[in-house]
């Protein structure tokens, strides 16, 4: 009686499933498909800004985008590389990876010790294949020759003894799967160095006033972030002098580059507990490295000198004020001051500094970004700044909406445009002079101690990967049978990988295998079986298809 219904499977069970899952996760495809991912998934960490590298900014695209920021924010678009989703992506590929490697290399040990295969019974089937008469020639003799030259060309070999004949088995190209690992290798290690690098780096930002100096402590950045293992205790000790900045800017009139930075330059002296104090030139992308410690050039800015006195003669501001250029190419900058002990209220100073400045319909703004006009154009606040209410706030920001300003006879904001070495007296009594103009360099202080193992683990992983590309893998068989007269040559071959010369190679085996005679002889001396359906000489043609004539 016949079976109706369909057949079942039996179930995998939960070891089963346990194992299927892991065959899965460990298969080169889904390595790949997950290397992919992780790609993908580092895409938002260069659109949008990262509150690790920059957290100004992002407070600042925040305030911008409103809910939108909101919800990028709660999705982790802010801190890319540690949100959980990345996390993920980045565990899964290195689970991966590490179980693609393991089960590898014991393969290819085993392979690397194993001699070369035995040669097939029919070697019509292969690349390249021929076979030549070779009168007058010691088989033993030209085994041993097919077995040097295969030598000197890098091949593994192995003669075997056959019942009518004895052949040479060659193997190389193993290198191509010792790359292919040492690529995974590579890779997996990279990994390692950037989860370890992540948990041990700091990075902080500090700016340095010309003439004024820098000692490495957490109390002196602007901004320090450091990571989950990093000790506070590993901080290097260094200190720093900004003794100079030079900026040029392309000055062509009528061009239209005009303003656009040419180059910066910040001589800085550098002080350590083992070294005299020296000094170096910084510049974009040619960092200041101390022990522990590389530190680049990130931005720049003007800092003009401003005395404040308040209404009472006390001198309530006094030295160079840091102001943040809004990202025209003229620089200008945003010039916030506070001074908290101002009597008889709470005093900010609010406006702009201009290098080079116009002050028309458009407002207050500057039209190059060199010293050639400066001008301090800005509006003075009183009232509450909120400083003792306990919650941080930022140096360069400040909310007016709570303080009123010191206004004219006329009721309206006071309204102070200063150039160095001028002064202005407001009506409320507040005197306010500006002394001189300095320059300020900001730098990214970072240290990564795995930042050297990242490189040699990138070049490790290149190297294997060119190996895994260019180095053929391939199999040689060269076979001698004994005749009455000589020997009859076999040679063929076998491509394990894309080999588009191993047919050419195999034949120049066979012509160098081939005894030199005198010229006259030549012919007589060296035969080439002739092809079953003709009775001319020459070299024997390729079979049509790859299993060739098997009978």
């Amino acid at each position: 009686m016949a079976r109706t219904g369909r057949t079942q499977a039996p179930a995998l069970g939960p070891r089963g499933l346990a194992l299927y899952l892991w065959r899965q996760l460990t298969s080169m495809q889904t390595a790949l498909i997950l290397l992919m991912l992780l790609a993908v998934a580092a895409i938002p960490g260069s659109l949008y800004p990262q509150r690790g590298v920059n957290p100004a900014l992002t407070e600042q695209f925040l305030a911008e985008n409103g809910r939108w920021g909101e919800i990028l924010d709660a999705l982790g678009f802010f801190e890319v590389f540690t949100s959980p989703w990345f996390s993920a992506i980045y565990l899964l590929l290195f689970i991966s990876l590490i179980g693609c490697i393991v089960p590898r290399i014991g393969t290819h040990v085993k392979q690397l010790r194993s001699e070369p295969p035995r040669t097939p019974s029919r070697l019509t089937r292969f690349v390249g294949h021929r076979e030549i008469d070779i009168p007058g020639a010691d088989p033993d003799a030209l085994v041993e020759v097919a077995r040097t030259q295969l030598r000197r060309t890098r091949y593994r070999t192995v003669i075997r003894d056959e019942p009518r004949s004895r052949s040479v088995s060659a193997e190389r190209g193993h290198l191509r799967e010792t790359g292919n690992l040492l690529f995974h290798i590579g890779l997996v290690a990279v990994l390692i160095c950037l989860a370890g690098g992540h948990l041990t780096q700091y990075r902080g930002q500090i700016t340095v006033v010309e003439g004024e100096g820098f000692s490495n402590s957490l109390a002196r950045y602007d901004s320090f972030r450091p990571g989950p293992w990093f000790d506070q205790a590993d901080l290097p000790d260094f200190h720093l002098t900004l003794t100079d900045f030079r900026a040029e800017y392309d000055a062509t009139p009528g061009s239209h580059t005009i303003g656009e930075p040419r180059s910066f330059e910040a001589d800085v002296e550098i002080t350590t507990p083992d070294r005299a104090p020296y000094s170096q030139t910084v510049q974009v992308n040619k960092p200041l490295s101390v022990p522990g410690a590389d530190l680049f050039l990130l931005g720049n800015g003007y800092a003009p000198e401003i005395t404040i006195t308040d209404p009472s003669g006390a001198v309530v501001a006094e030295g160079p004020l840091i102001t943040v250029p809004t990202g025209d190419r003229g620089y200008t900058s945003q010039a916030v001051l506070k001074a908290p002990d101002a009597q008889p209220e709470q005093l900010a100073m609010v406006g702009f500094f201009l290098p080079t400045g116009r002050i028309d319909e458009k407002g207050p703004h500057s039209i190059f970004p060199d010293l050639l006009d400066p001008q301090l154009a800005a509006t003075v606040y009183t009232g509450d700044l909120g400083l003792d209410s306990g919650i941080p706030q930022n140096a360069y920001e400040i909310d007016i909406t709570a303080l009123s300003p010191v206004t004219d006879d006329s009721g309206s904001p006071a309204l102070i445009n200063l150039r160095p070495g001028q002064e202005t007296t407001l009506p409320d009594g507040t005197t306010i002079a500006v002394d001189g103009v300095r320059r300020y360099a900001a730098f990214d202080v970072a240290h990564n101690p795995f930042e050297r193992w990242i490189l040699v683990s990138a070049l490790v992983a290149t190297g294997g990967l060119i190996l895994s590309l260019f180095v053929p893998r391939r199999r040689v068989w060269v076979r001698v049978h004994p005749t009455a007269d000589g020997a009859r040559l076999e040679v063929a071959g076998l491509a394990r990988s894309e080999d588009a010369s191993l047919e050419d190679d195999v034949h120049a085996l066979a012509e160098r295998l081939v005894p030199r005679t005198d010229p006259v002889d030549a012919d007589a001396s060296v035969q080439p079986r002739p092809d079953a359906d003709s009775h001319q000489s020459g070299p024997p043609r390729r079979p049509e298809t790859p299993g060739g004539d098997l009978s």
